[in-house]
């Protein structure tokens, strides 16, 4: 990882503590500022929650982890609340895809609601293990907002949906 300088970019939009991952063995795109503690807790769930439902479950090593993002400065999505989302302080990753070392894709969108059981099975499993890790996590079950990613988040209310 590479230590990030603290940044207030007004509006309670704020990063303080944060770094940016370089390598921590399993490539993941589109990682930017994420506070400590969720860059800990994200890297401890690829490796011992996802990594190895995919070798288990699905038989190939994940390769690769695909995000839309960390850090963002808005408003939560998909609620009546205008309060910051936790992506504001560095404090949440949404994650879109997974792929595969024999060269499947499984993304949020298209397999979610598979009928592929191994498929459905493994991210379930992901999920209920993010559900372990974060305080926060949104699946394409919680609302339509997230019907391409899971959010994962170390904030807000506990939440597992």
């Amino acid at each position: 990882y590479s230590p990030l300088p603290d940044r207030d970019f007004g509006g309670g939009c704020l990063l303080v503590g944060t770094v940016q991952l370089i390598d921590y063995g399993v490539p993941t795109t589109s990682l930017k500022a994420m506070a400590c503690p969720l860059a800990r807790t994200f890297t401890a769930w690829v490796r011992n929650g996802v990594v190895p439902a995919g070798r288990e479950i699905l038989g190939s090593d994940v390769r690769k982890v695909e995000t839309f993002g960390t850090y963002a400065c808005r408003n939560r999505v998909g609620t009546a609340t205008s309060r910051l989302s936790e992506h504001a302080t560095g404090n949440a990753v949404d994650i879109s895809a997974f792929v595969l070392a024999d060269g499947r894709r499984i993304t949020i969108e298209r397999d979610w609601r598979t009928m592929d059981p191994d498929v459905q099975r493994f991210l379930q499993v992901i999920r209920q293990s993010a559900c372990r890790r974060f305080r926060t996590v949104l699946s394409p079950d919680y609302n339509a907002a997230h019907y391409n990613h899971l959010h994962l988040d170390l904030g807000g209310a506990a939440l597992c949906r």
